[in-house]
């Protein structure tokens, strides 16, 4: 129903952001990725929506890339996969992450994502295979190793910082050479300056 909405920033929550068009303000559940890559107040923001209709509500989804929106819809086609879980896996891997992890049949890098154990994984890698495109290219050489990048994140949130705290920090870091230790202690040197 809704290709994508362009407005701005009001509000950002753990899982979703007010984004107001025209007076209205439109509350799209969305990735981490996403919420990272946005701000309170930016303005004329583009997020491609999904609308999803079901018994107990009326939700809408929304991305800052339509990779990102492509690779959700892809998702939800996977049985018992829902938009939480979709949105789990987007919020751990990004799209060409998770792409190379089917075509690989790399089980143990789906299994990062909250919700998602072994047979489930297997389940997206079944009835994806032959779905997804196998052109991959080449994200940018910023772009966080896997296991490094998780552990971090892992570890500052034990320490109870959530996830969207974190990745604002991460994302103006280059964090390629350091190590989980090293990533974590800087991290930490750059929240308490806020």
């Amino acid at each position: 129903m809704f290709e994508f909405i362009i407005g701005d920033i009001v509000d950002i929550k753990d899982d979703y952001i007010v984004l107001q068009n025209n007076s209205i303000g439109y509350r799209i559940y969305t990735s981490t990725n996403s919420i990272a890559s946005v701000e309170h107040g930016m303005k004329n923001i583009l997020f491609y929506t999904y609308l999803n209709v079901r018994e107990d509500g009326i939700y809408l989804y929304g991305f800052t890339s339509e990779d990102e929106l492509d690779m959700f819809k892809l998702l939800l086609l996977v049985s018992k996969i829902g938009p939480k879980i979709a949105i789990g896996l987007l919020s751990t891997l990004t799209p060409n992450q998770i792409k190379k992890a089917i075509i690989n049949k790399d089980i143990e890098v789906l299994c990062q994502a909250p919700g998602i154990g072994k047979k489930t994984a297997e389940r997206i890698l079944l009835e994806l295979k032959d779905k997804i495109d196998k052109n991959i290219y080449d994200e940018e050489s910023h772009e966080p190793p896997t296991n490094t990048y998780l552990e971090a994140v892992n570890g500052l949130m034990s320490l109870g910082y959530t996830k969207l705290e974190i990745e604002r920090v991460i994302k103006h870091m280059d964090i390629t050479s350091l190590k989980v230790e090293d990533i974590i202690r800087e991290v930490l040197k750059r929240l308490s300056k806020n």
